[in-house]
């Protein structure tokens, strides 16, 4: 025990983070996934860049690779022992402070949650190792999460370091799949089911109330993406939305996700979640990405990707100007930008909390809802945001109607009778209507056709 705290003291006091200190932040990087026992030169790389904050994101080392060994609590300390003595490690301790979560494999077990016998031994061996001081709340707290804002007034940083881990309830497994050879995760139906726990979604309120202009909410495991089959919120949807709901009851702005844990890099955006765009950066991982060309990933809310190649993540804030912005990039291992995105931090700023979903008359269902119902027939309502069509006429649920998220009520010529004799784009465009008929699908996209021209009405709001 001795010798393990002595390796980390000359390394430990470098990643002591001053949330008060007045510097303004303008390099950051990011990333997870480094296996001590594997060569790490991605982390000189990292080194040069000379970030004055480092964000560790997860699987910082790998407890549970020996299948032969049993983990404990000692194999835990023994592991982090080996990682204090990489010599691209060291460095970046040396110089660059740093904020870290944990994800399955540091904490000790593959896809572990709460029930996890070593989860406390594994906390304290956690905080050692990154040298968290002995008064800190993490030393008696119940997980890992933590947060810090940097910066003076107008120019802040806040970190917000989930724990998605110690109090998460265990994900819904899948069957084996035959053709993938994949034994994956369903979204769970159980409504106590969590991730953060009570106790972390009071304090991650109480921290989206403080006041900061950039927000970078580190969560070890992906939040935005939905379609492949592995660990992610969306296994969790209720506590995604939960997540969603608190971003914008918070009014908090500024917001960015970073993630990590699936051995690639991308870059995924949802439009809706919140009333500005919320992007999710995944960086993953140090050493243990994929070396050899493979196709990314289902994701459909995919922006922009990096699916083989060890790499890291690098933002760069530019202060200057009335608008500030933000440049994120996932970097390989020779320091090459890869993929990325620029935003101003005017875009990330809501209009206001957004208004509740209209309560719906009996009978009628909401779009989503519908969207899940193909060969039956229901009942929606909803706001026309566009028209398309000449002869036939589609009524679209969104703007684009390539969205994939739009729904659309389609009136052929056949059903144009009656009152909608003479209908066109300028009859529904902006009016809410209620249409019934049976959901369909349009190249994967869900559509509802009128049949009878009675089962079209405009609702007055």
């Amino acid at each position: 025990m001795r010798r393990f705290l002595a390796a980390l003291l000359v390394v430990g006091l470098a990643t002591l983070v001053r949330a008060d200190d007045p510097k303004v932040l303008t390099k950051i990087a990011f990333g997870s996934c480094a296996d001590q026992d594997k060569p790490l030169p991605i982390f000189d790389t990292m080194a040069a860049a000379k970030p004055e904050l480092l964000l560790l994101m997860g699987d910082n080392m790998y407890a549970d690779l020996d299948k032969k060994q049993k983990v404990t609590p000692d194999v835990i300390r023994e592991k982090y022992k080996l990682m204090a003595k990489v010599p691209g490690f060291m460095k970046l301790k040396a110089t660059c402070p740093m904020l870290a979560t944990w994800d399955d494999h540091d904490y000790g077990k593959n896809d572990g949650d709460s029930t996890w016998i070593h989860k406390d031994e594994a906390q304290q061996a956690f905080l050692d190792f990154f040298g968290v001081a002995k008064d800190d709340a993490r030393r008696t707290q119940k997980g890992v999460y933590h947060a810090a804002i940097y910066g003076p007034e107008k120019k802040r940083v806040q970190v917000i370091v989930l724990d998605t881990r110690y109090f998460q309830s265990g994900a819904k497994k899948a069957p084996f799949d035959p053709k993938t050879r994949i034994a994956g995760y369903l979204p769970t139906t159980d409504p106590d089911a969590t991730i953060l726990g009570a106790d972390q979604w009071k304090w991650l309120e109480e921290q989206l109330k403080k006041p900061a202009e950039v927000r970078l909410l580190v969560s070890s495991i992906q939040v935005i993406s939905e379609d492949h089959p592995f660990e992610k919120w969306a296994n969790f949807p209720k506590e995604r939305e939960k997540l969603y709901a608190l971003l914008n009851s918070t009014g908090a702005n500024g917001v960015i996700i970073l993630s990590g844990d699936r051995h690639l890099a991308e870059v995924s955006l949802d439009t809706k979640a919140l009333g500005y765009p919320l992007y999710d950066a995944t960086s993953s991982g140090f050493n243990q990405a994929s070396k050899n060309w493979r196709a990314p990933e289902a994701n459909s809310n995919r922006l922009a990707a990096m699916p083989y190649g060890d790499n890291f993540g690098f933002i760069t804030i530019d202060w200057t100007g009335d608008d500030p912005r933000v440049a994120l990039q996932i970097r390989d291992e020779d320091g090459d930008a890869t993929c990325g995105f620029k935003v101003r931090l005017s875009t990330l700023k809501g209009t206001g909390v957004p208004k509740e979903k209209p309560k719906l008359p009996e009978g009628v269902i909401s779009l989503e809802e519908a969207a899940k119902k193909v060969g039956e027939k229901v009942t929606v309502q909803f706001t026309v945001a566009s028209v398309g069509g000449k002869a036939n006429l589609y009524l679209n649920s969104n703007k684009d109607f390539r969205a994939k998220d739009n729904f659309a009520v389609a009136l052929p010529m056949k059903a144009q009778t009656g009152k909608w004799e003479k209908a066109g784009a300028d009859t529904f465009a902006g009016k809410t209507v209620r249409a019934t008929g049976t959901v369909k699908l349009n190249k994967d996209s869900p559509q509802l056709e009128i049949t009878d021209a009675k089962d079209l009405e405009i609702v007055e709001k």
